[in-house]
């Protein structure tokens, strides 16, 4: 995987890793309710889509689900080694890496039996080996697939922030659905985090997150520079899900 940085390394910006606690509202009551209003008609959009189910895996519950979790890692392995090319772990048509353990929650998107979209959520707290979550170690130079410059500081390890990765769309999905889907999967991934007890997702994102993220009735705070991952250009960002997910 090429990777090159368009900032400076050991770039210092004004914007910083928070320190992290848990979301507590203090703005005035019509303010809330202003939000809750519009992320209320963001979700409904996203529901014109109504047959799609959604189903957030974990190696408790994946016998409850047939064949879905193995479905999942093979639209991975279409998206992410078929299409991009990514050097990646694969067996049996299924991609996975070190990061898919018990820790690690895989939400799914389906319709009539087939993976659609998919996201993997795992808590910054987590250990396996040597291994915590992707971020931080490639902070700490324990894997080498991702620059340790990703993040302006350090990585986050709180009950309050889990890492997303392996966001993936499958090709199948036609343009004219895509939006829907995403925004779908983005509210289905904030609802999973708040249900664990995180109010921050922290993760690699298009580099124009911001827009991205506003599109979707989501924030979030650049924590790192622009790198290059292949052809897209992506940033880590600091996703405040709190609001989004307790809806």
């Amino acid at each position: 995987m090429a990777l090159h940085s368009d900032s400076r390394r050991g770039l210092r910006g004004h914007d910083r890793l928070p320190d992290l606690m848990p979301w507590a509202d203090t703005g005035a009551a019509g303010d809330v309710q202003t939000y809750q209003k519009r992320q209320k008609a963001i979700a409904a959009k996203a529901a014109q889509n109504d047959h799609i189910r959604a189903t957030v895996l974990s190696v408790e519950n994946n016998h409850l689900h047939g064949e879905l979790y193995v479905e999942a890692l093979k639209a991975r392995k279409r998206v992410f080694i078929d299409s991009k090319g990514w050097d990646l772990p694969q067996t049996s048509g299924m991609e996975f890496d070190q990061y898919d353990t018990p820790q690690s929650r895989t939400v799914v998107l389906h319709e009539y039996g087939q993976v659609v979209a998919g996201i993997r959520l795992l808590p910054t707290t987590a250990r396996c080996g040597c291994y915590t979550y992707m971020l931080k170690d490639a902070k700490d130079g324990v894997i080498d697939t991702i620059p340790p410059y990703i993040l302006y500081e350090d990585a986050p390890v709180s009950d309050w922030v889990w890492e997303a990765t392996r966001l993936f769309i499958t090709p199948e999905v036609p343009a004219n659905r895509r939006i829907r889907v995403q925004t779908r999967l983005m509210h289905e991934m904030a609802r999973t985090a708040v249900a664990e007890g995180a109010t921050h997702v922290i993760g690699i994102v298009p580099y124009v997150f911001k827009r991205w993220l506003e599109r979707l009735g989501m924030s979030a705070l650049p924590v790192g520079p622009r790198v290059t991952f292949d052809t897209d250009i992506s940033q880590a960002a600091l996703m405040h899900v709190a609001k989004v997910g307790a809806m």
